[in-house]
């Protein structure tokens, strides 16, 4: 099949804005894989330690005549998508002596649950978890002991930072190895009824906990399409898991086997075997155009508008929300999952999943299918789904999806295009989920009621005061000002203003959730408040105008009036739990269409000094 036109005109704007810095990050991994630390080049004293705790492996790490593979891991027992890494040190190290090779813990990374700390203190550090992640990463790859990476990822900030900071040892094959999703419990749409009755007041406590003790209920990924199962869509897509097996579930043979071949796999693409595939080069512009093209399918996160830039941008590549717009114009909606629609994951995957949808996308050229993967036979696997027959892992043709109401291919799709859109204006530049929202809503003006603090809405909405058309306006809530916490706490209160019949929106600079769902929201506006954005300067009343058709948010007060007008006072910084510690990175963050990340801006300014 010939490649959509636009997919090529995007790929090679992508490819020519990276020029430079995709040459210095390829000259960077082979200087890494030619003359950086490796165990054949540590002192005595240097290797005498590495080992010395390896028992029966120690005489293969001592020899080198292996692989050794560096485990990442994410693992925590508090997080029901981690949980499961427990176990899988102890097996990978014996898979790799099935494949003469060895294994160690390189390192762990924090795995924060935004589940756990959405609406709290907390939320204020969980995008720069992502750095602390890629960081962590890196600490535990800089000892030069290894010659491939399994990485233990799934959720939100996780797997982006153990991608950028996998990707500074670009050299090395690497393969993230995902735990599965806990099994179905309560559907999506009851959660969401119950949360909303809640913000009513007209349930308990007592009820709302029962609802979301059922949603969330055995160990595995929560099973609604928000971040972190939009990640596993991404790595799959790129070509970074092993075919089919994003969602597989939990603690069952399939899994385990997934996991053994995965790590036998790495044993056969690194440097010394004769399939050298080095993560440096899987990630390249067409896989990041890919990812891209996934995303909007599958009506993924718009997490990912600020993650795929900082991933991208650690591999020397530059997408931006244009080419994600432009992309959205030709990418169909695919998937009904929730948000989107009222099954989960496990549905999607039972009816064809990830090898059915990427057949699909690759018949219709919309996507690159001449990747680097990690794969043997190439980008054609991943059509294919795993299967255990007779005992053995095996992969089989998935064919098209048996259900049209859950995914589709692109002849007959949900939506004719990717329903993500950038939003430009005199309030300043976002994006705009389309794919959740009623058509009938995507123009909404209204007047602003303006708030610093996300606690301030709700008091509002239970003192009546939002009982009307409304236009939400969120400030100070980008990664400068308070690290850009997600507001899906306001969603049931949002939903429940929009169910009685008013025009709703909402206006940020900070993020919502994957799962945030139907009330239209412009968000990721910058520049911030906090700098001095546009935000800064809305009053109480102002009307604004949200329109996802035009791609417009802009308040309707006169350019000279905002001009006159002094920009509102950043809220103090706030103190405790641990917030003051990431002070560091909000005062060097940069924009969050370049992926919102304080260590990539200070490594493009270090290139920058280089350069000049």
């Amino acid at each position: 099949m010939t490649l959509h036109p636009v997919l090529t005109a995007v790929t090679e704007r992508v490819i020519s804005r990276s020029a430079r810095t995709r040459k210095a990050y390829l000259e960077l991994i082979a200087r890494e894989r030619e003359n950086g630390i490796s165990r054949p080049r540590l002192a005595c004293g240097n290797l005498a330690h590495a080992i010395a705790a390896s028992g029966d492996d120690k005489a293969g790490l001592r020899s080198a005549r292996g692989m050794n593979i560096g485990i990442i891991t994410s693992y925590n027992d508090m997080l029901s998508a981690h949980q499961p890494y427990g176990r899988y040190p102890d097996q990978i190290k014996l898979f790799a002596r099935e494949a003469g090779g060895t294994a160690q813990v390189a390192g762990a990374t924090p795995a924060m649950c935004d589940g756990v700390t959405q609406g709290q203190p907390g939320m204020e550090i969980s995008l720069f978890s992502r750095d602390v992640i890629a960081m962590s990463t890196a600490v535990g790859l800089s000892h030069g002991m290894y010659e491939g990476v399994a990485m233990l990822g799934i959720c939100d900030k996780i797997v982006p930072g153990l991608l950028i900071g996998a990707l500074r040892f670009g050299h090395l094959p690497a393969i993230l190895i995902p735990s599965g999703p806990m099994p179905s419990g309560l559907p999506n749409s009851e959660k969401q009824r119950i949360r909303q009755l809640y913000a009513e007041g007209k349930v308990g406590k007592d009820r709302l906990m029962d609802a979301e003790s059922d949603s969330y209920h055995a160990a595995g990924t929560c099973t609604f399409y928000g971040t972190a199962n939009t990640n596993q869509m991404l790595m799959e897509v790129m070509g970074l898991h092993l075919p089919g097996s994003s969602f597989v579930p939990p603690n069952t043979k399939l899994r385990q086997e997934l996991t053994r071949a995965a790590i036998h796999r790495l044993n056969e693409i690194g440097a010394r075997g004769d399939d050298y595939r080095p993560l440096g080069l899987c990630v390249d512009e067409r896989a990041i155009v890919n990812a891209a093209v996934g995303l909007l399918a599958t009506g993924g996160s718009t997490n990912l508008a600020i993650h795929l830039p900082a991933m991208a941008r650690a591999a020397g590549i530059v997408i931006d929300w244009n080419d994600l717009d432009q992309l959205s114009s030709i990418v169909p909606q695919l998937t009904r999952v929730y948000p989107n629609g009222s099954e989960d994951v496990n549905a999607f995957h039972a009816v064809g999943g990830m090898p059915s949808l990427i057949g699909s996308l690759l018949d219709a050229g919309l996507l690159h299918p001449d990747i680097m993967t990690v794969a043997r036979g190439g980008f054609a696997e991943y059509r294919k789904k795993p299967c255990m027959h007779d005992d053995a892992l095996t992969w089989e043709d998935a064919g098209p999806s048996t259900d049209d109401t859950i995914l589709r291919a692109p002849a007959n799709p949900f939506r004719a295009d990717g329903g993500m859109k950038v939003m430009e204006g005199n309030l300043g530049r976002g994006i705009y989920k389309t794919s959740s929202v009623a058509p009938e809503r995507w123009t909404i003006e209204a007047p602003a009621a303006v708030f610093d603090h996300q606690e301030d809405v709700l008091k509002a909405f239970r003192d009546g005061r939002l009982d009307r058309d409304v236009v939400v306006v969120v400030r100070f809530q980008g990664p400068a000002a308070n690290g850009m916490p997600e507001l899906h706490k306001l969603t049931p209160t949002l939903a429940v203003l929009q169910d009685r019949g008013h025009k709703v929106a909402l206006v940020t600079d900070g993020r919502m959730s994957g799962a945030s769902g139907k009330v239209p929201a412009a968000i990721h506006i910058g520049p911030e408040a906090y700098v001095g954005g546009p935000l800064s300067l809305l009053r109480d009343g102002d009307v604004v105008r949200v329109c996802a058709r035009t791609g417009s948010v802009e308040t309707l007060v006169s350019a000279t009036e905002l001009a006159n007008r002094t920009p509102s006072r950043p809220p103090a910084p706030q103190f405790g739990t641990g917030r003051e510690l990431f002070a560091l990175m909000r005062g060097n963050v940069d924009m969050p269409e370049q992926g919102a990340s304080a260590i990539l801006a200070s490594m493009d300014h270090m290139a920058a000094q280089e350069d000049a």
